[in-house]
């Protein structure tokens, strides 16, 4: 029995130095691939050395060196198209003008405006305000599920292109009269402008920044709707006989077709004033102006005045 005991030792301290052994076999295997898969090692594995780190370096072709990728500048922004510039020059006027004159141009893709100095002050529209009174009725009309009659629309069309008072004073009772006004500067966000009580659409008080806003508001689509406005803004461009004057008068024949307008004009006994007023709309902007001096200059005056001014503002070629 004791010599039984005694082999069984030996076999244990025998067994036991093979298993470290066993041991420190494995464990410098592992330190050795972990060397080879080491970026920058000595034992570094071709695999690695091509490959580098996914996350920041890549290998140099040339050299077969890992190089550092979080080192290398991002690509810069592509820049953005700038816009064409408008057909007006910002710039303030000096011209041989007797009376008050204003202006403002609103670049339809920006909202941006530029006007004269005093281009917040207001005056009374006459004829120009028709332009929103046909407006509202034709977006009225829309919102309660009715098209207006032949007989209706032919009515708008002498407004717009003849500025016809009768009509427009019979649009104006079905759109509410005040009530109109004050939709106008609410929906068309107008700052300056102001109803006249109970005085009619004539008296009307706009800002020449306001009348542009009018335009844009045309343009948009918020003063007719979505179903009238194209048709508005073709009656806008027919404009015919006195009323074709002023601001789109200063371009190029063929690019006057193209120009919505809607123009007031009228003689104040009271104030012993004659009031013009412009609106037009373009491709990519709206503009009024305005003019008042005395009663006795007559119409024309201020119809060329306007005309003039604009031209003053025009870009080279433009």
């Amino acid at each position: 029995m004791a010599g039984n005991r005694r082999a069984t030792r030996r076999e244990g301290a025998d067994a036991s130095p093979l298993r470290l052994v066993a041991i420190a076999v494995i464990l410098i295997g592992l330190v050795l691939v972990s060397l080879r898969l080491l970026p920058g090692s000595p034992f570094e594995s071709s695999a690695a050395a091509k490959w580098g780190n996914a996350g920041t370096t890549t290998s140099d072709r040339s050299t077969g060196k890992p190089t550092d990728r979080s080192a290398r500048q991002p690509a810069p922004p592509s820049p953005s198209p700038s816009l064409a510039p408008l057909p007006f020059a910002a710039k303030d006027l000096d011209l041989d003008i007797e009376g008050w004159y204003s202006w403002s141009v609103l670049d339809r893709r920006t909202g941006q405006i530029i006007g004269s100095r005093n281009m917040g002050e207001t005056s009374t529209t006459a004829s120009m305000i028709k332009s929103w009174i046909v407006a509202d009725y034709l977006r009225r009309s829309a919102d309660a599920g009715q098209t207006p009659s032949d007989a209706k629309l032919a009515d708008a069309t002498r407004i717009i292109r003849d500025s016809d008072n009768t009509r427009a004073e019979q649009f104006y009772n079905q759109v509410g009269r005040d009530a109109s006004i004050k939709r106008l500067i609410s929906m068309c966000k107008l700052t300056d402008s102001s109803v006249a009580p109970d005085k009619g659409w004539s008296r009307t008080a706009l800002s020449p920044r306001d009348t542009a806003r009018l335009g844009n508001c045309i343009a948009t689509g918020t003063a007719a709707g979505p179903k009238w406005t194209k048709w508005l803004l073709n009656e806008m461009k027919l404009v015919r006989g006195a009323g074709d004057f002023g601001i789109r008068k200063a371009f190029p024949a063929a690019e006057q077709k193209q120009i919505a307008i809607k123009n007031g004009w009228i003689d104040r006994t009271r104030e012993q004033e004659m009031h013009i007023n412009c609106l037009a709309i373009g491709d990519t902007w709206t503009m009024g102006v305005m003019v008042k001096y005395p009663i006795d200059k007559g119409y024309d005056y201020g119809m060329k005045n306007c005309e003039k001014i604009t031209e003053a503002l025009l870009r080279p070629g433009a």
